[in-house]
């Protein structure tokens, strides 16, 4: 497939602005995820159905734009001291904080490419009674009708015409290498330099820290890569309704953020530092967020207006500034993004766990891929398989599987519910008013399904 402009002028207004924070270009259709990923039973197609009743505004009488929000929140500048440098075992899954540089030629002396014989002139040759391994020094220099025996990966001795490969040669009775084709100069051996010369840019700064990426650095000569630390977070759960374990009775009902949240954030690449229960206590979620030194705060619930709702009050009290408070999306409306302190930052997530899946994805991850350097994802987009139901003002997150290059809108995607995101390899964005069948949308993955591009980065 190929990328097609989003429907939503808004939207494409407000992701140009992400893309001040982009490496890649703009939005492009992906290739659907491989059939084994996990199964869900679709949405049927009906026509779409009335849209259902707007909720009312923030307390300030607006909601900030779905696309404004994630570009806000793209925007929170990276601590000072993040930048660490650390050996390559610990380095996986990190940001490199300056580019990689060469530090020697690659490969750093000529090499072979093949077991055979290195020869000097034209065959057939007489033979050397040593070989040249892999390892071993400077080799003493060839003269024209001389071959000898090599590596692959030995060093190649000074005059060498090529490299004649194992299955291309035969000697004869008296010991002379007889070639089956002409070695033309240069053949099969890799020049000092080849793959790059010292001082060349060999990764930018930006670059997630791989398998691949390790080797490469290993072999330029590196010990140690300069990488950005990754971002502390912490989870606050707050409410007196939530129990962690046995089954849902007199009222209460189980907690599903506290398991989710921290391997979700992890997955986004925040090192969690600490998942704190503080129920409806004010004067605890007042200290949990004073006294954190996290890079990250994450609250679920608390973030509306009713009785026992403290997140708004205390950050008024703290002197915290909002940058996010409500989104026009839905679910998730009642999420915010405060700046506590210039390097802390607070999201506050809806209690309900698909808006709060929603806010995660709106506000956390563009934030914690800022402050781990790496920067916002280029969209992508994907033609729905159904119509979609929308909302007549606000954008809509529903839980999709990505099959046959389609993107196939899920059930059980209510505010509370979890069993579609469950099964699902995204979130497709559904702009106001809905869309229909075959129209291109934008879609947000979910971490696991970016692990095989992203490096493998791992929930633990």
């Amino acid at each position: 497939m190929t990328g097609r402009p989003m429907p939503d002028a808004e939207l494409d207004e407000a992701l140009a602005l992400v893309n001040d924070h982009r490496e890649g270009p703009g939005a492009t259709s992906r290739p659907a995820a491989p059939s084994g990923a996990p199964a869900a039973t679709p949405a049927p197609s009906p026509a779409p159905a009335p849209a259902p009743r707007s909720e009312a505004p923030d307390r300030h009488g607006h909601t900030t734009p779905w696309p404004t929000a994630r570009a806000r929140a793209a925007r929170a500048p990276r601590p000072g001291s993040a930048v660490t440098p650390v050996a390559l075992d610990q380095a996986l899954g990190l940001t490199l904080a300056a580019p990689l540089g060469a530090l020697t030629d690659l490969p750093s002396f000529d090499t072979s490419a093949m077991d055979g014989w290195v020869v000097a002139g034209p065959g057939p040759w007489d033979v050397r009674a040593e070989g040249i391994l892999a390892g071993h020094g400077r080799p003493e220099p060839l003269t024209d009708g001389e071959a000898v025996r090599i590596a692959t990966g030995a060093r190649i001795p000074q005059d060498a015409t090529g490299v004649l490969r194992s299955e291309h040669g035969r000697t004869d009775d008296s010991g002379r290498l007889h070639a089956g084709h002409e070695v033309v100069p240069g053949q099969d051996i890799r020049p000092r330099g080849q793959e790059c010369r010292s001082g060349d840019q060999l990764l930018p700064r930006g670059t997630l820290v791989t398998p691949a990426v390790l080797g490469l650095a290993a072999a330029a000569g590196y010990d140690t890569l300069p990488t950005l630390r990754r971002p502390r977070a912490e989870v606050l759960v707050l409410g007196d309704e939530l129990l962690t374990d046995g089954l849902p009775r007199d009222g209460l009902i189980r907690d599903a953020l506290g398991p989710m949240l921290p391997p979700w954030l992890r997955a986004l690449g925040a090192e969690v530092t600490a998942v704190r229960r503080l129920g409806d206590d004010a004067e605890a979620l007042h200290k949990a967020i004073t006294t954190s030194d996290a890079d990250l705060l994450v609250t679920t619930g608390g973030t509306a207006s009713g009785p026992v709702d403290h997140v708004h009050p205390i950050l008024t009290r703290i002197g915290a500034e909002l940058l996010v408070d409500g989104v026009a999306v839905r679910p998730g409306h009642p999420m915010l993004l405060a700046r506590i302190r210039p390097d802390q930052h607070l999201v506050g997530l809806p209690g309900n766990p698909l808006a709060a899946v929603s806010g995660l994805l709106t506000l956390a991850e563009p934030l914690l891929r800022t402050l781990s350097g790496r920067g916002n994802q280029a969209a992508y987009t994907a033609p729905v398989r159904d119509d979609v139901q929308g909302h007549p003002h606000d954008t809509r997150l529903v839980p999709v599987t990505l099959r046959s290059e389609h993107a196939v809108p899920l059930h059980f995607n209510g505010p509370a519910m979890l069993r579609g995101i469950a099964a699902a390899d995204g979130l497709v964005v559904v702009p106001p008013g809905g869309a229909h069948q075959e129209q291109e949308l934008e879609i947000l993955d979910l971490p696991w399904a970016l692990m095989a591009s992203d490096g493998g980065v791992c929930f633990t």
